[in-house]
């Protein structure tokens, strides 16, 4: 396929990623392909994603270079862009990059010659009854990184704006949307609605909404479940809720979620994909969707995502399972499968498995 230019985002702080990162300039030199770094730390004022990928030349693929932290700041990008987006692994425990460091230029061969699948992954969008504010006393006190945070999501003017439905923001997130305490000795109380109807009133430190690819980031960690990112559906998660009522729940991708600050309550954060964009006050509300717009990521091969969750969260294998011996092979096995299991996603054999030379 044809790649014309290429968005770069670079964990500075790493020596491996800014190695990984003149190799896939020198790459582009080789191939008359353009490219350019987007520092999405620089300082001064933090720009919105559209603002970064017109100033980087409207790159049609965008190449991450760092953990699922640097990935999401590309996906932010390549969302806005309607671009591929590759990830170049340098995390630690991470499922959203898709190849190590030593394999990019590999990786871009593959991407230009086609020899790739475009995996798409379901993002959120958000509507507000206002717009979201960051208070100005706050912005010193939460740096992110290197540079100033996020600035507060845009209103998106081509949307119909009414008093029932509120305004709709010009952000997604590709992880999860958290309304969150914003003092350490009160909860922040908030209505949940699913589908407009109320599931219930929490007191909680905090409240999200995850996508499947998300349910393995901070709703995992909250206790939520783990979704098969090829799976469609909105994860809410209370996190330490003061009720009975502690479980997760997934609503089906045409089930909003609405979140609505209670009278009562403090104040509350408003986090995307792990950056605070917004404050709301008692009263407030967002409404949390799946957004019309797809993440088109770059997979070299079938992602094997249940090896890597047992990989990548260290899982061990029950005492008295060990009595049985070695767990046996079972599906994919040596011969192909029969007719009617043959529309099946499965992996390759691992022997079998494609990986970057």
């Amino acid at each position: 396929m044809t790649v014309n230019r290429v968005g770069l985002v670079v964990h500075g702080g790493r020596a491996e990623a800014v190695a990984a990162a003149r190799a896939v300039r020198a790459w582009c030199a080789e191939h008359a392909v353009g490219c350019s770094d987007i520092d999405v730390w620089q300082e001064g004022a933090r720009h919105s994603a559209r603002e970064e990928v017109d100033s980087a030349g409207d790159p049609d693929l965008i190449v991450t270079l760092g953990g699922d932290g640097t990935f999401l700041r590309g996906a932010r990008l390549a969302a806005e862009n309607d671009a591929l987006v590759l990830g170049v692994d340098l995390g630690r425990v991470g499922f959203l990059t898709e190849v190590p460091a030593t394999a990019v230029r590999e990786a871009l061969d593959a991407v230009r010659e086609g020899r790739i699948d475009v995996e798409s992954r379901m993002l959120l969008t958000l509507r507000a009854s206002c717009r979201l504010e960051v208070p100005t006393q706050m912005e010193a006190l939460l740096r992110y990184g290197r540079g100033p945070m996020l600035p507060p999501p845009r209103v998106r003017t081509e949307c119909v704006a009414g008093n029932d439905w509120g305004v709709a923001l010009n952000v997604t997130a590709l992880n999860d949307v958290v309304l969150e305490k914003l003092a350490r000795d009160r909860q922040v109380s908030v209505g949940v609605y699913l589908a407009g109807r109320l599931l219930a009133c929490y007191s909680a430190d905090a409240l999200l909404v995850a996508t499947p690819t998300g349910s393995t980031a901070y709703s995992f960690a909250a206790g939520g479940p783990v979704v098969s990112p090829r799976a469609e559906g909105l994860v809410f998660t209370p996190v330490a809720p003061h009720m009975v009522f502690n479980r997760s729940v997934v609503a089906a991708p045409d089930e909003p979620i609405a979140l609505r600050v209670l009278q009562r309550s403090g104040r509350a954060a408003v986090s995307i994909d792990g950056q605070l964009r917004g404050v709301l006050s008692p009263g407030d509300w967002i409404g949390v969707y799946a957004a019309p717009r797809r993440l088109k990521a770059v997979r070299l091969g079938p992602t094997d995502f249940y090896g890597r969750l047992r990989e990548r969260m260290n899982l061990t294998d029950a005492p008295a399972a060990l009595a049985d011996g070695d767990a046996a092979p079972l599906w994919p096995v040596s011969t192909p499968p029969p007719d009617d299991l043959a529309h099946l996603a499965l992996p390759p054999t691992p022997h079998d498995a494609p990986r970057p030379s």
